[in-house]
């Protein structure tokens, strides 16, 4: 849900012209040969030109390692494939849903006895490696992630008589806030009910009311969300939609919807991630000072999202060795921050979210010094969103269920049905869904 569609479809086209992940390691000049990918598209001009330069630094520090940079980020539809041809570079970018799978079908490089000598490995969040850590093994690295938060306009908080320096912090204050917000002549909240957002959606409430979608069962996972937890949920929904109607009766909305709503100064708030400030700028001509971002509504659980690297089971302990260099150098490097963040500025791209180039990774001195550079070369007000990055550290996030769009697509449906119905069966939807959701659960082996 996190990459634009041109980067999607640049992971799906971008195979390369040259054989990736050989066994041979070193070319003439005993250079070591490093086939990378997460190359953004040239339609991203500036996270292009900025890969690139970074390629041409890296290489000309470490004159023993020569990297190929291609195209692309993951696409499991053609991972496989690409592994058995020798296709796959011998670093290659993940998203946090993908690990668990490629460790178990043995396809990423063990890691362990190497990523002690990663500098200030220990200084990443826990959670974030746990997602490449299987039974004491270590398989990958984080390189950014993402948690859901409550996004809202400042000027519509202020027009409907609510703080802006203090947004909500229970569901119960985000329902009264709703209906004030209705009262000044907006809608309160919006949520997404298509294209699988519904059920993504649905998702992240039932982790911020302590809940979860999908659970281990012995071997096997099954469905955890027919309980008291979903019918919370499908309860605030209700109120909000039906019985206070401060979510309008436009429904069956998608995040371009939300957004769209959001920038033109008509909505109060709704879940989201924090690059989505980004996009309502400049996709919808928001304005950065207009939006703040708070911790999710109740803080007992968030969904957890993000991105890292992981290395070809094939490569050589010297590509391991040159891999892991090159994503801690380009990605985990707090000796760069503060060159990364004054390029981003100079070139007039926006400083002070917590996505990249400050992804909220790390913990310690390394957070606290990675904070106080966003404020001094933030292009925003950094206040604004400070109690999502408060909020972030005390809560745990969690990944997405097994299946994940199989699984949401089927909870889109019981999104729909309670806010196009105010007389849903919510017991019966749960239990409707809870049937479909097992089936394809039982398909994770």
């Amino acid at each position: 849900m996190k990459k634009s569609a041109a980067v999607l479809l640049a992971g799906v086209l971008a195979v390369g012209t040259a054989a990736c992940g050989s066994d041979s390691t070193s070319e003439a000049g005993g250079k070591v040969v490093l086939d990378i990918n997460g190359q953004p598209p040239q339609t991203q001009a500036f996270d292009r030109k900025v890969f690139d330069e970074d390629v041409a630094e890296f290489e000309k520090q470490n004159p023993d390692i020569d990297l190929v940079p291609h195209e692309g980020f993951m696409d499991p539809k053609t991972f496989s494939a690409k592994l058995a041809g020798g296709q796959l570079e011998d670093v290659f970018y993940v998203y946090f849903t993908d690990p668990a799978a490629l460790i178990a079908r043995r396809q990423a490089a063990d890691l362990t006895d190497y990523v002690k000598d990663v500098p200030h490995y220990d200084d990443i969040k826990q959670e974030l490696k746990d997602v490449f850590t299987v039974d004491g093994k270590v398989y990958g690295l984080p390189t950014a992630n993402y948690t859901m938060g409550l996004l809202y306009s400042r000027p519509n908080f202020i027009k409907a008589g609510l703080d802006p320096n203090s947004p909500p912090k229970t569901w119960d204050e985000v329902r009264a806030a709703a209906k004030k917000l209705k009262d000044a002549g907006v809608t309160g909240f919006a949520e997404y009910s298509k294209s699988n957002q519904g059920g993504w959606h649905f998702t992240a409430w039932m982790k911020s009311v302590g809940g979860d979608i999908a659970r281990k069962d012995g071997d096997k996972y099954v469905a955890d969300f027919n309980n008291d937890k979903g019918q919370e949920v499908l309860r605030r929904l209700k109120e909000m939609r039906w019985d206070d109607n401060s979510m309008g009766e436009k429904q069956l909305l998608e995040i371009g919807d939300v957004q769209n709503m959001m920038g033109a100064g008509q909505l109060g708030m709704y879940l989201a991630a924090p690059d989505n400030v980004a996009a309502i700028v400049n996709q919808f001509k928001g304005k950065y000072e207009d939006y703040g971002l708070a911790a999710i509504p109740g803080q007992k659980g968030t969904l957890l999202g993000g991105e890292g690297y992981m290395i070809n089971p094939k490569a050589t302990p010297e590509k391991i060795k040159a891999g892991l260099k090159w994503v801690q150098w380009k990605y985990l490097n707090p000796d760069r921050l503060e060159q990364n963040l004054r390029t981003y500025k100079d070139r007039g791209q926006p400083v002070g979210l917590p996505i990249p180039p400050i992804a909220d990774i790390w913990t310690g001195e390394t957070r606290e010094k990675q904070e106080a550079l966003k404020a001094q070369y933030a292009t925003m007000p950094v206040e604004n969103f400070q109690s999502y990055v408060d909020g972030a550290e005390q809560t745990k996030g969690s990944l997405e269920p097994p299946q994940a769009q199989q699984v949401y697509a089927i909870l889109d449906s019981v999104v729909q049905a309670v806010l196009t119905n105010a007389d849903a069966d919510h017991g019966t939807l749960l239990k409707d869904a809870e049937t479909k959701v097992n089936a394809v659960l039982a398909q994770v082996k």
